[in-house]
């Protein structure tokens, strides 16, 4: 059986690494990167479709295979409102899944937040914990949710804040109770999340941070 690999924000800190992983993955036969620019990749086992998330259910077609890799995401500052940032973060990420779903995905595997909280008074730990909430009621065989802290790595934009942060937290969070929030680089979140779509346990699976490092 063709085992094909589906994933949304391949141009992202964790999503590029995903790709290029999956690329060389002995257990993947085929990679379906969707992007909303045009993305160059030099691999014969990916495949890149520019897609118009405005208008999801004109891609349909291709949300068709078993693991499904959502590593969408935005800034605030990108966005440009907190209603802006949860179209992206919340209502395009769980409308691909239904996609997925419906398509029969079996593996669905999501790139949320340490703080991930539906019920949380901060807005992006809300949003990262609605669609966790929303996620898990889809009739996907497995549910695999990764919540890293601060990622580390290359970025298409500058984001200054994170590039001071990455710079003081290393040494932060050596600090007792302080170990958690400890920055994580992208290309460890992809490692683990490729490694956990080799040997599925079926249900719903948390890694929390700490679980994450490989």
């Amino acid at each position: 059986m063709s085992k094909t690999a589906i994933v949304i924000g391949g141009t992202g800190v964790v999503g590029r690494e995903v790709v290029e992983q999956l690329a060389t993955a002995p257990h993947i036969d085929k990679v379906v990167s969707l992007a909303r620019r045009s993305v160059e990749n030099t691999s014969p086992r990916v495949i890149n479709h520019q897609i118009d998330f405005d208008n999801l259910a004109a891609h349909a077609q291709l949300f068709q295979g078993v693991f499904f890799f959502s590593c969408l995401g935005t800034t605030l500052k990108q966005a440009g409102s907190i209603e802006a940032q949860r179209r992206v973060d919340l209502d395009y990420q769980y409308q691909c899944a239904e996609l997925a779903a419906a398509q029969g995905c079996a593996h669905y595997l999501l790139v949320s937040s340490s703080g991930a909280n539906r019920h949380s008074p901060l807005a992006y730990s809300k949003m990262k914990g609605e669609l966790e909430h929303r996620v898990k009621q889809l009739p996907f065989e497995s549910v695999t949710i990764m919540q890293p802290s601060l990622l580390l790595g290359e970025r298409s934009e500058k984001r200054t804040g994170e590039e001071l942060a990455a710079a003081i937290m290393p040494a932060l969070c050596k600090l007792p109770g302080l170990r958690k929030m400890r920055p994580i680089r992208g290309d460890e979140v992809a490692r683990k999340m490729v490694a956990v779509s080799a040997d599925p346990r079926g249900g719903v699976t948390t890694y929390s941070l700490d679980e994450i490092f490989c």
